[in-house]
C-alpha cells in the first residue's frame, strides 16, 4: 500500500516526462486551479479531472502499480507519454496537502484500470500455459533458429576475413578507409542476423577519428571482435553459462531463465542513450534483501521515449527474473506487489581499489563487458589537471572519471552536493573510467540523479 507520507518527490515525477517542454508545461498545472475531484487510492491510482480550452475537462487517470512502470491514460489529444495533465495531476498528488485525499475512483478511472488489470491477468495466464506462437510448433522454431545460426557463423567467418585483411595492410590504412568500409561490414552483418557484430563492426569505424593513441585503441576493439568471432563459431566447446554470454553480445535474443527474486527494489539510476533507428532506457535497481543488482532494458523508436519509467530514489517490492549468461546484470520486471514508494534506503558501498578490481573480476566471465555497476562509498569529486577523478576520503587511492562523464551537467551537481565532504556515489566502472549516474549526501538525504 502506498501510504500519504510516501508520495513522490517533484523531482521523481518531473523524471517522467518526455521532454523539457512537458515537464515545463506539466509544472504549470500541478496546482489545485485547473483540477477538480481529484483523488487516489491505496493501490497507487491518482485521478482527476482537469480544466482545458474546451467546454469538457480532461479525465486523466495515472496507474502507479503497472507492471511495465506508471502507465497514463487522457482524454486529451496529446500523443506523448506522459502528456502534460499526467505530470501536473502527479505534481499535485506529490504535495500530500489534501488536493487529492484518499477515495473511490470514478467510472472513468474505474473502466479503464479494469481493462488494464485483465489485460494483464490475460498475459500471465498464456505465460503460465505457455502459450503463443513460438510454443505452438517448437520444430518449425528449431529449424529457425538452425537457419539464423547458419547465417550468423557466414557472417562471422566473413568478418574474420575483413579482420585479417586489415591487419595485414596495417592499421595506419584505417584512418585513410574512413567509416564507408566499417558501415558497409556492418550492413552484413546485418543481413546476417548478428546485430551485436554489426554494433561493433561500427565502432570500429569511428576509432580512428577519436584522437591521439586511436591504433591501440583500434587494436584493442579487433582483438575484442575477434575473440567473439571466435566464440562464436566454437560455442559448442564453452561452458554453458558463457556460450549464453556469447550468444547474447552477438545479438541473438534470449528469455529470462531462472528463479524469480522478489525483493524490495531500489532505483538506483535510470538514463536513455539513442541513434538514429532506437532509443535505449537502462534502469538499475538494487535489492535491499538479495544484495543484489539488476539492469532493466526499454526501447522506444528513435526520438520517442521508451514507455518503462522509474524514477530514481523509488522502491518497489516486485519480482526481477534474470537473462542467462555469465557476469550478465540484465533481468526483466516481473509481477509487483507494491507501486514505487519514496524511500531512504541506498546501497552499501565500497572503496575505488575495491570497484576497479571487481571489474577486473567481472570481465573474466565477460570479456566484453564495458563497466559494471559499483557503489562508492565516502568519496570527494576533486579536479585532476584537465579532468576530474573520485578519491577516497580515508584512503589514497581514486578512480578518473570518464569523458562521458565529464561532460556531463551532473559532474557539477555532484560537485555541489560533496562541497569537498564525502557523499555516496552509484555508476558505471569501466576500462574508460568512473561515471556517476546517482549521488546521496553523507547526512540521511534523497539521491539526487547525475545523468
Amino acid at each position: 500500500m502506498t501510504q500519504q507520507g510516501e508520495r513522490w518527490a517533484a523531482d521523481q515525477v518531473l523524471a517522467l516526462a518526455p521532454d523539457a517542454a512537458s515537464r515545463k508545461a506539466g509544472s504549470k498545472l500541478g496546482t489545485a486551479g485547473p483540477w477538480s475531484e481529484a483523488g487516489c487510492s491505496d493501490e497507487g491510482t491518482v485521478w482527476g479531472l482537469c480544466k482545458g480550452s474546451g467546454s469538457k475537462p480532461y479525465q486523466t487517470v495515472v496507474d502507479l502499480a503497472g507492471a511495465e512502470g506508471p502507465a497514463y491514460k487522457c482524454s486529451c489529444p496529446s500523443r506523448k507519454f506522459p502528456c502534460k495533465h499526467a505530470l501536473g495531476l502527479l505534481l499535485l498528488w506529490t504535495g500530500g496537502d489534501g488536493a487529492v485525499p484518499r477515495a473511490e475512483p470514478p467510472e472513468f478511472a474505474d473502466q479503464w484500470l479494469a481493462t488494464r488489470r485483465g489485460r494483464a491477468e490475460r498475459k500471465k495466464q498464456e505465460a503460465s500455459s505457455g502459450s503463443g506462437s513460438a510454443s505452438a510448433d517448437p520444430e518449425a522454431a528449431r529449424r529457425r533458429a538452425e537457419r539464423r545460426a547458419e547465417r550468423i557463423s557466414a557472417g562471422a567467418t566473413e568478418l574474420e576475413q575483413r579482420l585479417a585483411d586489415l591487419l595485414r595492410g596495417g592499421l595506419a590504412g584505417a584512418e585513410a578507409s574512413g567509416h564507408e568500409l566499417w558501415e558497409e561490414t556492418a550492413a552484413r552483418m546485418v543481413d546476417a542476423q548478428a546485430p551485436g557484430l554489426a554494433a561493433r563492426a561500427r565502432e570500429l569505424g569511428s576509432i580512428p577519428s577519436s584522437g591521439p593513441g586511436w591504433p591501440v585503441r583500434l587494436l584493442e576493439e579487433c582483438a575484442l571482435l575477434h575473440l567473439l568471432d571466435q566464440g562464436w563459431l566454437r560455442r559448442e566447446q564453452l561452458p554453458d553459462a558463457l556460450a549464453a554470454t556469447v550468444r547474447s553480445r552477438t545479438g541473438l535474443p534470449a528469455s529470462p531463465e531462472g528463479p524469480a527474486v522478489r525483493d524490495q527494489w531500489l532505483v538506483l539510476a535510470q538514463y536513455d542513450t539513442a541513434d538514429a533507428r532506437l532509443t535505449t532506457r537502462r534502469i538499475w535497481l538494487y535489492g535491499a534483501g538479495s544484495d543484489r543488482t539488476a539492469l532493466l532494458l526499454s526501447y522506444g523508436a528513435a526520438g520517442r521515449a521508451p514507455e518503462l519509467a522509474l524514477p530514481v530514489g523509488l522502491a518497489l517490492e516486485t519480482e526481477v527474473s534474470p537473462y542467462p549468461g555469465a557476469g550478465q546484470f540484465r533481468s526483466a520486471l516481473g509481477e509487483r506487489f507494491s507501486p514505487p514508494a519514496t524511500t531512504e534506503t541506498r546501497p552499501p558501498g565500497v572503496d575505488t581499489a575495491r570497484a576497479a578490481a571487481r571489474y577486473g573480476e567481472a570481465l573474466r566471465d565477460d570479456p566484453w563487458l564495458d563497466s559494471v555497476p559499483v557503489t562508492l562509498d565516502r568519496v570527494i569529486p576533486v579536479q585532476d589537471g584537465d579532468g576530474w577523478q573520485l578519491a577516497d576520503a580515508d584512503g589514497d587511492t581514486a578512480l578518473p572519471l570518464s569523458a562521458v562523464a565529464r561532460n556531463r551537467p551532473g559532474l557539477w551537481r555532484l560537485v555541489a552536493l560533496s562541497g569537498g565532504a564525502p557523499v555516496t556515489v552509484f555508476g558505471e566502472c569501466g576500462h574508460r573510467g568512473f561515471t556517476p549516474l546517482t549521488a546521496w549526501p553523507a547526512e540521511p538525504g534523497a539521491a539526487v540523479p547525475l545523468c
